[in-house]
């Protein structure tokens, strides 16, 4: 019986793949380095062990993904002829197993028949049956593995027929990359070396691998060596001293400091010519990224250190460290080859594949179409991740209808983490939104929800966000919570999965239909999960008014924001043309979360900063301990002078990271531990730290809490640290609820948009009638068959809204100005939204059709009139503030001011400045100051203020004009009123001093 078994393994030996269901769940697919799945089928090649000599053992992969492997490897190596014959393990498998595996091979067989490996003239000898022939098969195997290298070796030697391939032209070239900064001329030298190559006779080399290592992270091979383990190596190697070489990698440069340290070791000289070849290197990495041990790597090390100069060396280990340190990413150096190259390689990530089907002499393509158009066709690959489309900042609703002038889509932003979903029949592979492999533990159970989700869906990608859920309420839970371990934590929710586009249904690519028509095909094929699969809470939005409700109403709720999104958008990867709508990005900033923070330590910068203080620790004071606590690190913010500038300004002590020279004064946790503390943190800067939120992270010390993506925003030269936010300050802020933040600065600048999208929508009155036929069929042929309340068609003819403004032109005698009226009307309409806004919240009273969310038409219509009135429900008489504004310049005389040249002074913020120039303009005026520069024609300085009594103002002042007329705002708004010009007397600023020369009560 033994006998027998013995045989078995013997006879499996010797055929080069095996297949069975995963055990464990715990292998990785060697391909795409995704875990397996338990119970998952897997096929394995046997290859050569690192960790037993002689023996081998199988490298699992996918189904999908040693077939991939198959279609890039050369002709003659060995592949599955027969999966009988070729695969142990064939016999177990069911008949549904041995299906899918046959149907793959057909498959491969047709899209690459010039791949197939021909089968040896003679028969396969059969397996030696006594139990003593085990070592020599071993011994043969292990001679045939050594000889397989060798004439792999072999091969990529002969492939060098020109210096086109040497890896000092390959340093040359990324040399001159890094000293152009323009993009057209990186493009330039890369275009130039692969037409004419090296001697000008045209490129010889092989462009798949000159780009695989000039883009190193596009195909990211894994080495684990970061910068100290690095140098533990080299300090080895080379004999150094590590502690010294550790001194000098706080320059920032890792490559830097080993090419110094070998150029000066005596134990281990460098060349003094470059003899590699971009080969060698690249055989070099492939191995080193298969090695784990340190005493295998330093091996692996020592075998091209003797070939290499200081400079290869260098290049080398940036080529590990994946920054070439010549600012040039997959743009510049694709579209020197091909002008449409990067478009496809944001379709499809794989490299190889890209590259190949733009070669003109390519026998890949050769094979897989016929055409030149079809060889070059940019479309996306399923199983291949798809680089995911963007957002940029939206810092108003104004540009928001700028940007998206037919309408949007208002789309919930879900503080998870963004997930691209590639289902092919029952594989299933999910990127993360750097086209990582996300980790198991959050994406494994989707598998079962998705196929019932979409049950026609047999090949899909979706775009999606993954977060925690919370069962009994519904809501999203704070972003973080997905953490392996977290998880624990809430045991009462769930991971769920928030579809928000698909890009590729059952063969077909959606990516240039339109937003709308993609939203309709996931609505109409995909079935809800509760708190499993869901579709995003979408709004169809036409009117800034409703663009302002949903975001005050998102913010009121405590989520991140919205996204924004053209209605007749197409997908485009990479590109940022969606819009993201976050509190700190509104109204400059005003709406964000900050705080006024000491600086208590600082770090070494990376890279371009590398060497000089470019990360800061801040901290504020506990009073009732006398300690200094850490809240948040921050690195951005700063301009390159004012960063040079710090150098010095800064009283910084070095600690180098050292717990234990930690000064008594600072709590902070390991992980906080800066390289330099302060000398004295009551002598130190304050700044303004400014981020989208307070959140509550572990590994400060002030309570945990912390601003999430914190930026300086302005450094604080009017406060100490006693005045900055203390321990106690910064509890309260951390406490503030969502529906705390004041809006106003929001809801103030809606007229101006309404007002301006007025005039681009009406300013022929003759010509409305169509576009309001044009709005209803709009309506009725949109492709969610709903209609838009959000889109209001008015029902009063243009002609008899006009003749009604100009007869309601005169209402409140008791006022003589328009700025009595204006700030009563403005409070009410903020009170008035804020009002409607709390309703939604609370009453929930939306309806939900065709994926996307409206308003009930009756309370839309009761709230937008009793906010465009600024009064009650009854109140319906009254009109609008655009309204006003137009009856003020159906009344103006273009003349009034045509004699004035006027400046605006400093103090204006940007409503008030617009209004105070739409009233120089309606009266005739002539605007010469422009961005606060002050101008010597000017006649006239409008101000905010009645007075200026400190004579330190006076100093914004003093570059006008001492003839200058000195008014307030309140000049313009009474002349535009009365429809003439205003005695300045009235309305004159009084200045300290002596300052000006006209006869007037300065």
């Amino acid at each position: 019986m033994s006998s027998d078994v013995e045989e078995e393994e013997q006879q499996g030996e010797e055929k080069p793949f095996a297949v069975e269901r995963a055990k464990t769940g715990r292998a990785k697919c060697k391909r795409c380095k995704c875990t397996i799945e338990k119970g998952e089928m897997r096929i394995g090649k046997y290859v050569t062990s690192f960790f037993a000599d002689g023996k081998l053992m199988p490298a699992w992969h996918h189904v999908a993904c040693l077939f991939e492997a198959f279609a890039k490897q050369r002709a003659t190596t060995k592949r599955i002829d027969d999966p009988a014959e070729d695969v142990k393990g064939w016999e177990q498998l069911s008949d549904d197993d041995r299906k899918i595996i046959l149907d793959k091979l057909e498959e491969f067989e047709k899209s690459c028949p010039t791949k197939i490996s021909k089968k040896t003239a003679s028969p396969r000898k059969a397996a030696p049956s006594s139990s003593n022939t085990s070592g020599k098969t071993t011994k043969k195997r292990k001679k045939e593995a050594a000889t397989d290298d060798k004439e792999r070796d072999n091969e990529e030697k002969e492939k060098i027929s020109s210096k086109d391939d040497s890896f000092r032209e390959f340093r040359r070239v990324c040399s001159n990359i890094a000293n152009v900064d323009a993009y057209t001329d990186k493009t330039a030298i890369i275009k130039r070396m692969f037409t004419r190559g090296v001697q000008g006779d045209g490129f010889k080399g092989d462009i798949v691998l000159w780009c695989k290592l000039l883009l190193p992270g596009a195909v990211k091979r894994i080495y684990n060596l970061q910068s100290k383990q690095l140098i533990k190596l080299f300090a080895r190697l080379l004999v150094q001293d590590e502690d010294a070489m550790l001194e000098h990698l706080e320059q920032g440069d890792v490559a830097e400091t080993i090419s110094v340290f070998f150029e000066n070791s005596t134990a281990v000289l460098p060349c003094n010519v470059s003899v590699l070849t971009i080969h060698d290197v690249d055989l070099f990495l492939e191995r080193l990224s298969r090695l784990t041990k340190e005493e295998e790597q330093i091996q692996h090390f020592r075998s091209i250190l003797d070939r290499c100069t200081s400079n290869d060396l260098k290049m080398i280990v940036r080529l590990i460290k994946h920054d070439l340190r010549i600012n040039a990413g997959p743009k510049h150096i694709l579209e020197g080859i091909h002008m449409d190259m990067y478009r496809a390689f944001q379709m499809s990530r794989d490299l190889e594949a890209v590259i190949r089907r733009f070669l003109p002499d390519s026998e890949e393509k050769q094979c897989a179409s016929g055409s030149p158009s079809k060889r070059n066709k940019i479309a996306i690959s399923l199983m291949t991740p798809v680089l995911p489309m963007l957002a940029e900042a939206c810092t108003s609703v104004e540009m928001a209808m700028r940007k998206c002038p037919s309408g949007m889509l208002s789309e919930v932003k879900y503080d998870g983490e963004r997930v691209q979903v590639h289902k092919s029949g029952n594989d299933f592979r999910y990127f993360s939104r750097s086209l990582k492999p996300v980790l198991p533990h959050k994406v494994n159970l989707f598998k079962d929800y998705i196929a019932r989700a979409f049950p026609d869906g047999d090949d899909l990608i979706l775009d999606s966000e993954i977060l925690m859920v919370d069962n009994e309420t519904g809501q999203p839970l704070p972003f973080g919570t997905l953490g392996k371990h977290k998880k624990a934590e809430f045991k009462n929710a769930n991971v769920c999965l928030f579809v928000f586009d698909c890009l590729y249904y059952n063969g077909e690519i959606l990516m240039n239909k339109s937003m709308l028509e993609r939203r309709r095909i996931l609505k109409d094929r995909m079935t809800e999960i509760p708190n499993r699969i869901m579709l995003s809470e979408v709004y169809e939005v036409h009117d800034p008014r409703d663009l302002a409700e949903r975001i005050i109403h998102v913010l009121k709720l405590g989520l991140e924001g919205l996204v924004l999104k053209n209605i007749d958008s197409k997908y485009e990867p990479g590109k940022r043309h969606w819009l993201k709508v976050k509190k700190d990005y509104l109204c400059e900033g005003a709406m964000a979360d900050s705080a006024d923070l000491v600086v208590v330590g600082a770090w070494y910068g990376t890279g371009n900063k590398g060497g000089i203080l470019s990360v800061f620790l801040m901290g504020c004071y506990d009073e009732e301990r006398d300690k200094w606590l850490t809240v948040t690190k921050v690195h951005t913010g700063h301009d390159d002078a004012t960063l040079a500038a710090l150098q010095d300004e800064l009283d910084m002590v070095k600690i180098g990271k050292d717990v234990e020279k930690l000064p008594s004064w600072l709590h902070a946790k390991k992980p906080m531990v800066p390289d330099f503390v302060a000398r004295d943190p009551k002598k130190q800067p304050v700044w303004e730290i400014t981020g989208a939120e307070f959140t509550n992270q572990g590994v400060h010390t002030a309570d945990g809490i912390s601003i999430r993506f914190p930026r300086v925003t302005r450094i604080r030269h009017d406060k100490d640290w006693s005045t900055a936010t203390s321990l106690k300050e910064l509890r309260g802020l951390f406490k503030k609820k969502p529906d705390s933040v004041d809006f106003s600065h929001l809801l103030e600048t809606l007229t101006d948009v309404e007002e301006e999208i007025s005039r681009k929508r009406s300013p022929d009155p003759a010509a409305s009638p169509k576009r309001l036929e044009k709005k209803k069929a709009r309506k009725v042929t949109s492709l969610l068959d709903e209609p838009s309340t959000s889109f209001k068609v008015d029902e009063e003819p243009p002609e008899e809204s006009l003749e009604k403004r100009k007869r309601d032109n005169i209402r409140d005698e008791g006022s003589d100005s328009v700025a009595d009226v204006q700030p009563r009307r403005k409070k009410l309409k903020v009170s008035k939204m804020e009002a409607k806004v709390e309703r939604d919240v609370g009453s929930g009273e939306e309806t939900d059709k065709g994926g996307i969310k409206y308003l009930t038409e009756t309370e839309r219509n009761r709230d937008v009139d009793c906010y465009l009135t600024g009064g009650t429900e009854t109140e319906g008489s009254s009109e609008s503030s655009s309204d006003l504004h137009s009856d003020n310049e159906d009344n103006r005389s273009d003349n009034v001011l045509q004699d004035v040249r006027a400046s605006l002074a400093p103090g204006f913020d940007r409503s008030r400045r617009k209004d105070a120039q739409r009233m120089l303009k309606k009266l005739g005026a002539t605007i010469v100051m422009s961005q606060n520069e002050p101008d010597s024609t000017t006649t006239h300085v409008i101000h905010t203020r009645a007075e200026i009594p400190s004579s330190a103002l006076l100093m914004d002042f003093t570059d006008f004009p001492k003839t200058a007329k000195h008014v307030n705002v309140s000049w313009l708004e009474e002349s535009v009123t009365r429809s003439a010009k205003q005695n300045e007397i009235c309305h004159a600023v009084a200045l300290a001093g002596d300052y000006c020369d006209c006869p007037c009560t300065h």
